[in-house]
């Protein structure tokens, strides 16, 4: 009920604020536009930064934050103290903002003393020279430029106040602060307050991040927001302990819970590190999936020295390693396009077997509502993971009500190895759950792939009679592993078990397999129109560059169904990641 009043408000004050001018009104949505099977997002958020006309505030240290926020204005720009810290639960209250009047907090120091516009900030804008297992931040200059928002103890230091809106950050350090309980959870550092609405919100170049043992479960958590960017930042020490910890479940950014709408989001140029998924959208209770997310050239990362039995070892306090799951997690979404981006290292050994991605709708809320649908994914390089990807529609009450058109290309997924990363070791988990109001999986479309999977090339499974439809795997260029294809367990693989085209008959009613290159085991009955090739040297592949894909003097180059060679577009992606990690 309580939710249901908040939305009738949300609702009637944005049409106030269109009555007066306030808000841009609505257009005419573009016309559709798709990547295979999948629609792409129809928006795009717009960061483009305006030209500020308000007031400047000067907030200095021990000045109140919360004052210059109570008495702020629409243009105007909240300049912080650059070295200094202000510590707090601190609330953003909503104001009749226009995308001609943002209300900037910022800190004081100079834009020419800030990476530019679209370049990423890292910890050396807060003095920090490096960062122990992460990639070298490669320094220039230690000095503090930034200026530091802290929380206390449970509360995370930013509250958006229902219907705040048009708030862009810039130049910031927003901290989980040092807390006088032994084991601290803080449970985000910037989201809405009560779950209530806001909107127009952009995190432009701050750095984000807990600390180094303690519980931090989320950076951003977007539910119930709409219009809003997280770009050019930096994300570090978000987790949760195992065992012994008070939460189970930890993200970069997360969203899709709750009954209010939310989106569009744009997640652009940002390092993003957590133990639990490093993006999720889903994982709670809700009735609409978020809409329109475009997520391009991040690097997702978890350090080594996370995974237990390394060296240089980092858990909880109590030595007990953080809550190891996923890269990027979706349960909801809708229009979703994930591109450029660069996933390294996730390994199981808890509830997850170290799947980079996972695609498994699902909701929480007693009626199901929320799907994932139309999501691209593409141009990406994936390395040292347990598993691959999942793209499961699995059993569950309640579960989502579709699962389905999903596209997935020119993507490199280097060194999946089940031993080191603790997994299944395959590449791809295709499968559905038996029980009957499961959404049936159908329109997936696998296309130039590269991978070279340790243990199996692909797990795929689901109910007799089965629904699951329409399967396109071609042009890819993979190995068998060890095992191959292999069974999930489910009715549709008991009488056909290893069987590949035994297999894929039986789990879809339509199907293409072919135009494939095959590296490995060349006695098993591989559907008609594929290659098969006993190891990478007789498939014109050089081991030692095996992820670049077909060598110049390969046979197969040219024999994709498109005419293209098999495989990934290596130069593409080498091209759309540069720079990123």
């Amino acid at each position: 009920m309580k939710h249901a009043i908040l939305f009738a408000i949300a609702l009637l004050s944005l049409a106030a604020a269109i009555r007066l001018g306030r808000l841009p009104t609505a257009t005419a949505a573009p016309a559709a536009q798709f990547d295979g099977p999948a629609e792409l997002p129809r928006r795009e958020v717009d960061v483009t930064l305006p030209q500020q006309t308000g007031k400047i505030i000067s907030v200095r240290e021990g000045d109140s934050l919360q004052k210059a926020l109570d008495g702020v204005a629409c243009g105007d720009t909240i300049r912080l103290q650059a070295g200094a810290t202000f510590t707090g639960r601190f609330t953003f209250p909503a104001r009749p903002c226009d995308d001609a009047h943002w209300i900037m907090v910022r800190t004081s120091s100079p834009d020419s003393a800030l990476p530019p516009p679209g370049t990423r900030l890292t910890p050396c804008y807060a003095g920090v020279q490096s960062l122990p297992g992460r990639p070298a931040l490669n320094c220039r200059s230690t000095q503090v430029v930034t200026a530091r928002i802290a929380g206390k103890n449970q509360d995370g230091p930013i509250t958006f106040a229902a219907n705040a809106n048009h708030y862009r950050f810039i130049g910031l350090e927003i901290a989980a602060t040092d807390s006088d309980q032994k084991f601290p959870t803080v449970y985000k550092l910037a989201g809405t307050e009560n779950n209530s609405p806001a909107s127009y919100i952009i995190f432009d170049r701050v750095w984000m991040h807990g600390s180094p043992q303690d519980e931090v479960t989320r950076g951003v958590r977007l539910s119930g927001v709409t219009h809003a960017a997280i770009i050019h930042s930096t994300f570090t020490d978000f987790h949760c302990v195992s065992r012994s910890g008070a939460c189970t479940d930890s993200q970069t950014i997360s969203g899709g819970y709750g009954d209010l709408p939310s989106g569009d989001f744009l997640i652009e140029n940002n390092f993003l590190e957590a133990a639990g998924e490093n993006i999720m959208f889903g994982g709670g209770p809700g009735k609409l999936s978020p809409t329109d997310i475009t997520i391009r050239r991040n690097h997702l990362f978890k350090p080594l020295i996370w995974q237990k039995g390394r060296p240089g070892f980092v858990g909880g306090r109590d030595g007990n390693p953080f809550v190891v799951k996923n890269n990027f997690e979706l349960k909801v979404g809708v229009r979703v396009l994930f591109e450029k981006n660069v996933l390294d290292y996730s390994w199981g050994g808890f509830s997850q077997a170290g799947f980079a991605i996972l695609l498994t709708p699902r909701n929480e809320a007693p009626t199901p509502s929320t799907e994932i649908t139309d999501v691209t994914i593409r141009y990406c390089l994936v390395r040292h993971m347990g598993n691959g990807i999942s793209i499961a529609n699995p059993a569950g009450d309640p579960a989502s009500v579709a699962g389905e058109r999903y596209s997935i290309h020119d993507v490199i997924f280097e060194d999946i190895d089940h031993e080191q990363f603790a997994g299944h070791g395959n590449l791809a988990q295709v499968s559905m759950g038996i029980k009957p109001g499961t959404p049936a999986l159908r329109h997936v479309k696998l296309d130039h792939i590269t991978a070279f999977p340790r243990r199996g090339l692909m797990m795929i499974g689901g109910p007799l009679p089965t629904p699951m439809s329409d399967f396109t795997f071609t042009n890819n260029l993979v190995s068998t592993g060890q095992y191959g294809m292999t069974p999930t367990g489910s009715p549709c693989t008991e009488q056909v078990r290893r069987d590949p085209t035994a297999m894929l008959s039986s789990c879809f009613q339509s199907f293409q397999f072919r135009n494939n290159l095959i590296v490995g085991d060349t006695r098993a009955s591989w559907p008609k129109g594929n290659f098969v090739a006993d190891n990478l040297e007789k498939a014109g592949v050089d081991p030692a560059r095996a992820f670049a894909g077909l060598a110049m003097h390969s046979s197969y180059r040219g024999k994709g169904s498109d005419g293209r060679d098999i495989g990934a577009d290596w130069e593409a992606v080498q091209a759309a990641i540069a720079g990123v990690d």
